[in-house]
């Protein structure tokens, strides 16, 4: 296993619209494996593969505090099953040290197969129902960022190139 390279905001390739996984194979376990290795180290609690560079239709997501409930959606499709909206303070591996309050539905749906490739249906409220629908915007090139206003979306944009421009 390897821990892979996360793209930071404002890094263009986070806005690469991911194309569906052909075949679940073992190329595809590795990535899986790897991108779990790299969000437990981070720590995350979910990542997409447009985050890793990888523009796959493929999430990680493991919700425990003792990393115990790894999820996998490859080729995941979303339902919202209410127009009942829930704020949460949401954070990102791609956009460290910043958390901003978005809206989301409180209750969805989604279809996907797991890392052997079968497919499964899960109904999802709460914190897992906010991480789905942020992990699938990446595979959509879009970030939680987008949710908030221009002016608030244009201050973190700026301080993380600046911390860019410090660090090389």
């Amino acid at each position: 296993m390897a821990i892979l390279n996360i793209l930071e905001f404002p890094d263009p390739r986070l806005r690469t619209i991911a194309k569906p996984v052909a075949e679940v194979d073992d190329a595809l376990r590795q990535l899986i494996d790897d991108m779990f290795e790299t969000m437990y180290e981070a720590p995350g609690i979910g990542l997409a593969a447009t985050q890793v560079n990888v523009h796959l239709r493929a999430v990680v997501m493991d919700l425990s505090e003792d990393r115990s409930a790894p999820m996998v959606f490859i080729n995941p499709e979303l339902q919202e099953l209410t127009e009942d909206m829930g704020q949460y303070q949401e954070g990102c591996l791609s956009v460290p040290g910043f958390y901003e309050n978005v809206d989301r539905p409180l209750r969805v749906k989604v279809n996907a197969l797991d890392r052997d490739g079968k497919p499964y249906e899960l109904i999802a409220e709460g914190l897992l129902a906010v991480c789905i629908q942020h992990e699938c915007d990446h595979l959509n090139g879009k970030l939680f960022v987008d949710y908030l206003s221009q002016l608030k979306r244009d201050r973190i944009k700026k301080k993380l190139e600046k911390q860019h421009r410090q660090q090389a």
